[in-house]
């Protein structure tokens, strides 16, 4: 018996569960195998989704029609929205998620999709002929065949954990590593190398001195991450603690027995989520750190300790752990542990995340070199359109930098590679204020339309939103107010009285007002406007577009120029080191990296701008 299939998806953590089920709902037949159906989307390290940066990342996948959104608003327990006190391009929406939950809700979204088989099972090897992927065999003995295969191994691919000295086989704790893709790849000329993740000890909430600590409430009026949900009001608190000298005494009694200090721990470390022992080093001259305690979930005392992570001995970690204020008598469900894994080098692939060494073969998550869900799913989805659209024999879908932050994470990755584990932040983009969380809709929305992947309540939502902002804008740009009116306002604001009758605009563009304030105290505006339940949102949309129209305009433009760079196709058969005006070492990189366009080859590190005016002449520009 033949099994065949459209595409075949290995690993269902987040980029796998993102990439089913977007091939499956642009109507490819789609099998995805997992180790562990119970599994499904798991949150192997803290649960939360979303972040500085990412929380725009979830919010673009659920533009184009993905479902990392939707489960979020689901599983919901606490939402804030980090950064509110600064400009709006830093705006990054994040929630707490019930675990157990979350995965519960991903294997319901993809059961209910029918285009979407499933099978429990280790994937081992990758049926190949010549230089293109036909399939998959498995642990089982079983061979599955399709036209297109994503990997989505998360760390499970040689995974190898660390507690102290004790080395445990497994890309989870107490669930099995996958082997043999990794070799059978080196073998076809892929780079293979090794990174390292870890994650903290979990914590009995019982044993808590919770009055110790300082309480992180949620936002009150809630919030979404879908933009067809409304905000969710949540009122479950996480809460902050400290380190102090005589934790950092005790965890310094275990560094000879730490592996990532006595040589045992050969991959890379993400720099910007170190682990505990990792920051006394790193930052030898503070005194205290900040932890964070996160809750599993509505049903379980199960807590998560943020900032806590360590691959030190477990009585190490005990010791140190109830040295820390309010967890004097903690106990703890099991302890923290690194984890080593395979990745591949992401230079490797195109914009399509699929490899240029083997046709049909897609890549997608921390096998690429990243660390996180929000950048693994934006992967699985980006893989999953590509795949599709190959098969139908139609156009690459990408995306641009000036479109999407997920445009700027693969770009990044494709064209720079990475030498840690790859998170995506605000900083990475250069044009993050079009890159914005409540703009995504905007931006991704009728491009997800047009693949078929945003159904007609998304387009209409979208347009009906796009209406009452325009209409709002307009009313505010032609609506009058006089001193009489507005003036006592002005003086509580702290912002200069008017001396006669203004436009409200010309208010609102002011930095200490709020517009959606400024309308609730503007005599007889609110009378004459659809005033609905998601007036305020709307008011913070419109908001940014008054107030930022200048730096909007000015981004924009800037884009257009470097978008000509990247309309200017190289060659396939381009052979570099035949144009020696160009810099060794850019050779070099153009070689290894084989850009696409003129716009990619600009952002290779080492390529320099006389390297890209050889090209423009080169290329008859």
């Amino acid at each position: 018996m033949k099994f065949e299939y459209d595409i075949i998806v290995v690993g269902a953590g987040h980029a796998g569960s993102e990439a089913a089920h977007t091939a499956a709902t642009l109507g490819s037949k789609v099998l995805l195998i997992t180790m562990d159906m119970t599994k499904i989307a798991q949150m192997s390290c803290n649960p939360a989704m979303g972040g500085v940066a990412k929380g725009q990342i979830v919010r673009e996948i659920d533009a184009m029609g993905g479902m990392s959104g939707i489960v979020t608003d689901k599983t919901m327990i606490q939402f804030r929205m980090l950064n509110s006190s600064k400009g709006p391009a830093m705006w990054s929406p994040r929630a707490q998620s019930d675990r157990t939950k979350f995965s519960l809700e991903w294997r319901k979204a993809l059961e209910e999709n029918p285009n979407i088989e499933f099978w429990q099972d280790a994937v081992t090897g990758l049926v190949v002929n010549g230089h293109r992927v036909e399939g998959v065999h498995t642990q089982m003995g079983l061979r599955f065949y399709a036209k297109k295969v994503i990997l989505t191994n998360g760390t499970f691919e040689n995974g190898l954990m660390h507690i102290g000295s004790t080395q445990l086989q497994g890309g989870r704790m107490s669930e099995p590593a996958s082997y043999g893709i990794s070799k059978q790849l080196a073998e076809a000329g892929l780079e293979v190398g090794r990174m390292k993740t870890g994650t903290p000890a979990r914590i009995d909430g019982r044993s808590v001195d919770f009055s110790k600590l300082e309480e992180q409430k949620g936002d009150t009026e809630g919030g979404n991450f879908s933009f067809l949900n409304k905000k969710i009001k949540t009122n479950h608190s996480c809460y902050i603690a400290y380190t102090s000298d005589l934790v950092h005494d005790i965890l310094k009694e275990g560094f000879d027995k730490s592996p990532l200090f006595n040589g045992t721990i050969d991959g890379v470390g993400p720099r910007y989520c170190p682990s505990i022992e990792d920051k006394l080093v790193k930052f030898a001259d503070k005194k205290t750190h900040q932890l964070f305690l996160e809750p599993e979930g509505l049903d379980t005392h199960e807590m998560y300790l943020n900032g806590f992570s360590s691959s030190l001995p477990w009585d190490i970690q005990y010791k140190a752990l109830r040295s820390i204020v309010g967890f004097e008598n903690a106990k703890i469900f099991r302890p923290g542990y690194a984890i080593e894994y395979d990745y591949y080098s992401p230079t490797q692939l195109l914009h399509t995340l699929e490899t240029k060494a083997i046709s049909n073969l897609y890549f997608a998550g921390q096998i690429n070199g990243t660390t996180g869900y929000e950048e693994a799913a934006g992967q699985g989805l980006i893989a999953a359109i590509n795949a599709h659209l190959s098969i139908q024999e139609k156009e690459p879908f990408v995306l641009a930098r000036d479109e999407a932050y997920i445009g700027v994470l693969i770009d990044d990755l494709v064209t720079k590679g990475v030498d840690e584990p790859y998170r995506m932040f605000t900083s990475r983009a250069e044009y993050r204020i079009l890159l914005r969380q409540d703009n995504a809709d905007e931006r991704l929305t009728p491009k997800a339309f047009a693949l078929g992947l945003a159904k007609n309540e998304r387009i209409e939502n979208l347009n009906k939103r796009l209406k009452e902002k325009s209409d709002l804008i307009f009313k505010i740009e032609n609506f009058s107010v006089k001193p009489s009116e507005i003036n006592s306002y002005l003086v509580e604001k702290e912002t200069s009285e008017i001396k006669q009758q203004i436009k409200l605009v010309d208010i609102a563009k002011r930095p200490q007002i709020n517009l959606y304030e400024l309308l609730n105290n503007t005599p007889g505006f609110l009378n004459s406007i659809n005033n609905n339940e998601t007036f305020k949102d709307i008011c913070e949309n419109a908001e940014i577009q008054i107030k930022y129209s200048g730096y909007i305009l000015r981004e924009k433009l800037l884009a257009d120029k470097i978008q000509r760079l990247e309309n200017i196709l190289i060659p396939k058969d381009i052979l570099f080191d035949d144009l020696k005006s160009i810099s060794t070492e850019g050779r070099q990189k153009l070689t290894k990296i084989k850009p696409s366009t003129l716009g990619q080859a600009s952002r290779i590190p080492g390529v320099s701008p006389s390297d890209i005016n050889v090209l423009l002449i080169y290329l008859g520009r």
